[in-house]
This record gives C-alpha cells, structure tokens and sequence, in this order.
C-alpha cells in the first residue's frame, strides 16, 4: 500500500492546532486545552477529509525561545515535522490578529521549501474578519477560513490541500497534468491553410485527417492520442481562423468557436504559419488570444522546405513576434516542414518544455530571495514623495503561473515596474516565455470604516 502523503500543522500557542488534529481525524487523539503549550510532542494521526486520506502531525507550539529550553526543543520538533511533510497548515487566530510571533513563523516557513497553506482559525462570525484581513501581508495568498471548533470551512481546506496531496497512484479521471508523465496536451491552430492537417497526419505517419488545397476543410477540432518517442501526446486539430468579418458562414463560425474552446483544454498551443505568407496581423491577433486565455504559445513556420530567403524571413517574423506580443517576449519560433517531416522532434521536444515551465511551482523562499534581490537592485518609485513598500511575493496557482505582491500603495505601482517583476520571474526563475500573472494586494485597514 502506498505512503500516505504528510501535513503537518503548525502555529504558534493556542491557535487551535490540536482543536483542527482532533477534527481531521476523527477521534480525540490531542489533548486540547485553552492553556498555550498543552502538546509538547508531535503527534500524528490518519486523517479523512471527504475522501482525501492523509498523515497529519500536530506539531508543539512554535516558540521564540533558547534552542536547549523545553520550547526551544519542541520549536525543533516542528521545524522537522514541517522539513518531512507534503504541505504544511500555517494556523493563525482570526480573533486575536496577525502578532509577532505569527510573523517571525512567516518567515521562517517563506525560507523553507515545504509549501504552505495558510488557515485563519476562528474565523466564525465578524470577530474574525480583521485577522483574516491581516493575514494577507503575511505572504501566503489568501486563507483559508474554518472553525476548527465547529468544523466550518472544511470544504475549502480540502481545495487547498488537494493540489498538494494527489498522487500518481490514486485513480483520477484525468492525469495529473503537472506530471511529466501525462499526455502533453497540444493544440494546433492558424489561418486557413497554413498545413494544420498535414503536419498532423506527417506526426501520425497516415492520412488521419482530410486535407486539401480548399480552406477551410476542418470544421471540428478533433483530439488525437498519439506516442512520441515513448511519451505521451494529445493532438488537438482546429478548424481554421480567419479574420471575423470574413467568416460569414455559419458553419465555419461555429468552427473558429470550437477552435477557441479548444485552446481551452490545451496546455501548449502551437500557432503554424505559413513561411510563403509570412506573419499577418491576424496571427498576432490568435496569438495574443491564447495568451489572453493563459496557455503556453509556441510559433511554427511551416512550408519552411520552400521558403524563400529563409534567414531573412526568421529573423523578420521573430522582431515583428517581439514587437507585436510584447508581454511575452521570447515566445519559442521554431520551423517544419509538414511535407518532409523535418523539424517536428524538435517542435514536440519543445512542447514538453514549455509546459514544464507552464507548470513550474518556486518555492516560497526561493521566490523571495529572488524577489529581495530585485527590489535591492531596482527599487519601486516613490510617487508624491511616498515610497511604495513592497512586502512579500508568493505563487498562488500554476498554469499558467500566477503570482501575488503584497506591499502598501501598490495601486500606484507603475506598469513598467510590473513588468520589471514579470521579466525577471521569467528570465530567472525558469518561466521562459510563458504567460505570467501578477496580482497586486494591499492589506486593508479593518477599521477604516
């Protein structure tokens, strides 16, 4: 039988770790006390949480104190349960407000690579909407709200913890897409005619899929399971994209909607061009659409067995790629050749890259050291003499990667500043040229009204 994956909760005294323990697994296996400091030693349990099956350690009371004291050595205790587990549960008091303590934890838990849920306990009725509020400069996205005590707000836990608990061994009706092991799920779209179907049926090594020299020959996007040098892939066929004032038919409308809805299901979108025609204005406007819908975009030359002044032509279509798509520079160009099959190891290969960088989750304190580093080298403006104060920045959601900036005055960030955060996630934190998103939040005031 399978390991079960590892939670371990953590906070400071009195929060209602072992209150939350008890509630997970079923049974009243922690002592539970309103005196801080009642569990000293880890304890550990299976818990069931509507359906998710998990180890869950309650952890001592984390402590500010001399390493050789009691607290100093159950605050070590902690820190390993929090070293050995899948994901750890920040618990903080709704009721009482983010203390110091709770953000000496904070910091402690952004350098470690463990990823972190946080969870305002307490958080029933309004006496709780002030710490929830504060919670958020603490770095960790938004909190997850419960009653351990009463068991509210479970529900959301188990969203929370999901992402960090599946495994590879369990059923699911879908493979977990961040493994690399799952079918790469790749859609092909263009302009009429650009070669969707014939590169396609070249992959497939037979003529799978109609083609011809009439546009506009595919009217559905047709999925297609294929293997690639033992890996998995998912091909996704799409009825051509034109122009909208051009696309008059009726059925040929309902077929650029399926094709957008098909970009939908896909992780990495490859955009083909025709290398006799070049780029037009209508592939940057499908490019920016994929984008927009937060898939990574890959560009194909096709036809490149025929282009003519092929070098000029690359480097052409990769400045006017860099011009017209300017939130994502970089996008991969690659070039093929749907007749002779020339190229398209390479345009596969690099599909699976994009989306592993599609996919890719930093850990907290990496993301941080990062983020001190170009806040020191570039700091933000100080409009009207006022310096806007960026605080901490955590990854709230893969595919496409998206992050959060806490800091106070951030509506005044300036664009510009924004995209200096943007490039370097990209550039140094392995993201390359996917699309990235970057929300800004300002803890608010509770008692402004």
């Amino acid at each position: 039988m399978a390991q079960l994956p590892t939670v371990a909760i953590i906070g400071r005294p009195n929060v209602g770790k072992s209150t939350l323990f008890n509630r997970l697994v079923g049974k009243r296996l922690a002592l539970v006390d309103d005196r801080p400091g009642v569990t000293r030693d880890r304890r550990e349990g299976e818990a069931h949480l509507l359906g998710l099956d998990f180890r869950v350690i309650d952890t001592a009371g984390y402590e500010d104190e001399d390493a050789q004291s009691l607290p100093g050595r159950m605050r070590q205790q902690t820190e390993a349960a929090v070293r050995q587990a899948d994901v750890a549960l920040f618990l903080i008091d709704a009721r009482a407000g983010i203390v110091p303590l709770d953000e000496e934890i904070a910091r402690w838990l952004r350098g470690s690579t463990t990823p972190v849920v946080l969870v305002a306990n307490k958080a029933e009725g309004r006496a709780g909407e002030g710490g929830v509020i504060e919670s958020l400069a603490l770095g960790f996205g938004d909190p997850v709200q419960l009653s351990a005590e009463h068991g509210e707000g479970l529900a959301d836990l188990f969203e929370a913890l999901l992402p960090h608990l599946e495994r590879d061994d369990e059923p699911a009706p879908e493979p977990d897409a961040e493994d690399p092991a799952a079918p790469l799920k790749l859609a092909i779209v263009g302009r009429p005619n650009a070669g969707k179907s014939t590169l396609i049926n070249r992959m497939l090594g037979e003529d799978r899929l109609i083609t011809g020299p009439e546009a506009g020959i595919t009217r559905d996007s047709i999925a297609i399971d294929w293997e690639w040098q033992g890996r998995q892939v998912r091909l996704i066929d799409t009825a051509g994209m034109r122009k909208r004032a051009q696309v008059q038919d009726k059925l040929e409308k309902l077929a650029v909607a399926d094709a957008l809805h098909a970009v939908d299901f896909a992780e990495v979108v490859v955009l083909l061009l025709d290398a006799t025609r070049g780029l037009e204005a209508q592939d940057l406007k499908i490019a920016d659409r994929v984008l927009q819908e937060g898939r990574a975009l890959m560009i194909a030359l096709n036809k490149w067995d025929v282009a003519e002044n092929a070098s000029a032509l690359f480097n052409g279509v990769r400045a006017a790629l860099d011009e017209g798509l300017a939130q994502v520079r970089g996008v991969p160009l690659l070039t093929v050749s749907a007749v002779t099959g020339k190229g398209i190891d390479a345009l596969i290969e690099a599909g699976f890259a994009t989306r592993e960088a599609w996919s890719r989750r930093v850990p907290t304190g990496e993301l941080n050291r990062w983020f001190e580093r170009a806040v020191e080298a570039n700091p933000p403006p100080a409009p009207g003499g006022k310096r806007i104060k960026l605080r901490y920045v955590t990854q709230a959601k893969t595919r496409p990667p998206g992050f959060v900036l806490f800091g106070t005055r951030v509506d005044q960030l300036p664009e510009s500043y924004q995209r200096y955060l943007v490039n370097g996630i990209r550039r140094e934190l392995g993201f390359g040229a996917v699309p990235v998103r970057l929300t800004l939040r300002a803890p608010k005031n509770p008692f402004s009204k």
